[in-house]
């Protein structure tokens, strides 16, 4: 993995830690103007409705365990386990595309509940 590729790892490892943690401000910076979200209930959400739709009013994740963590090229592909505070998992796959440093899309595929 070239450097490029080392540092778009740590900034979806960031991403996902500040997701756990309800901390948007902190992913703001990460997002380019542009920024898209697409999952199977979305389709190509801005980055404001992001914010207001994805991100948790309250505590739901207990954690994210990343499992799978690949970088090729502008793309970072990543494989992770969740555990939600009721006792709930899941797993899910998300396709993170870069521009420059900066999480300019976000595809999300949906797993079945553990």
């Amino acid at each position: 993995m070239n450097p490029r590729e080392n540092t778009r790892c740590d900034t979806v490892r960031r991403l996902f830690a500040a997701y756990v943690a309800q901390h948007p401000d902190l992913v703001d910076p990460m997002l380019t103007e542009d920024f898209t979200f697409s999952s199977p209930r979305d389709d190509h959400i801005d980055k404001k409705r992001y914010f207001e739709h994805c991100w948790p009013k309250e505590k739901v994740f207990r954690d994210i365990h990343i499992e799978h963590l690949v970088a090729e090229g502008d793309d970072v592909i990543v494989g992770y386990r969740a555990e939600k505070m009721d006792g709930g998992s899941f797993r899910n796959v998300e396709m993170i595309r870069f521009a420059g440093d900066r999480i300019a899309e976000v595809n999300v595929y949906f797993g079945r509940s553990l």
